[in-house]
């Protein structure tokens, strides 16, 4: 808790244009891709309107983005310019304090952005179950499934360099081919089974189908059992190298 207090207290200075933009962004993104260009699409993508497809898979990529954001410079300077995470260790906090302490912040700042995306999603009448609201804990259960891995990968880092590979090979190649804008299934053959086998894609299919009230119980398990287990992998990983960098 004294960890995540830091993040939490040094929050306070930039609160104000972050809540600005969780707003401004999801009704940037539903008016312009949603209304705008779903006007364009004749008929339905897999049996709903476009906006009502769209939207559940943009508060899953939005929960992927701010789960990379938050756990690549952040935990870079944490350990090389600022370096906050050693003096938390210089007090009686851990290692596995100061790691789950940010990781419990970057699942606040989820909570907060997924809370008020469904919230607007709800505004252009994209909500369509009770079920809806469940999508809240799946969006941070996405972006824990990035954060975490990319927190150990960003631990183990002498610069930054890498985070740009991470954005341009990884991060806005899911947001685009993972589900989000059209049905994988219009993906070529070969393409399919990746998409399928990115984390955001389970997301997107899971929030998709809470949001629209027809989730089905065998694959939102088999999503959450793959998001579930993403998340403690990178967990693990990320007790080594915080481990092996903050200490040895």
């Amino acid at each position: 808790m004294r960890s995540m207090r830091y993040w939490m207290y040094q929050y306070k200075r930039t609160w104000r244009g972050s809540i600005t933009t969780s707003f401004l962004y999801p009704v940037l993104y539903l008016s312009a891709m949603g209304l705008g260009l779903g006007s364009l699409i004749k008929g339905r993508v897999d049996g709903v309107r476009y906006l009502d497809f769209l939207a559940p898979g943009l508060l899953a990529s939005t929960a992927m983005q701010i789960g990379g954001n938050e756990s690549m410079y952040p935990v870079m300077a944490a350990i090389k310019w600022l370096r906050t995470y050693f003096a938390m260790l210089a007090t009686p906090l851990t290692v596995i304090d100061v790691l789950v302490g940010h990781l419990a912040w970057i699942a606040l700042r989820l909570l907060m952005v997924t809370s008020i995306y469904l919230a607007i999603m709800a505004a252009f009448g994209t909500v369509h179950s009770p079920l809806a609201v469940l999508a809240i804990p799946v969006g941070i259960l996405t972006g824990m499934a990035f954060a975490a891995p990319i927190a150990a990968f960003a631990a183990a880092q002498q610069n930054d360099t890498g985070f740009s590979t991470i954005y341009r090979f990884g991060l806005i190649p899911l947001f685009l081919f993972s589900g989000t804008f059209f049905p994988i299934a219009q993906l070529p053959g070969w393409m399919q089974p990746v998409a399928q086998a990115t984390p955001l894609y389970h997301g997107v299919a899971l929030c998709r189908g809470l949001v629209l009230g027809h989730p089905g119980l065998a694959t939102a398990g088999a999503h959450l059992a793959y998001l579930i287990v993403l998340t403690l992998v990178g967990f693990v990983l990320a007790q080594r190298t915080y481990r092996r960098r903050l200490v040895t």
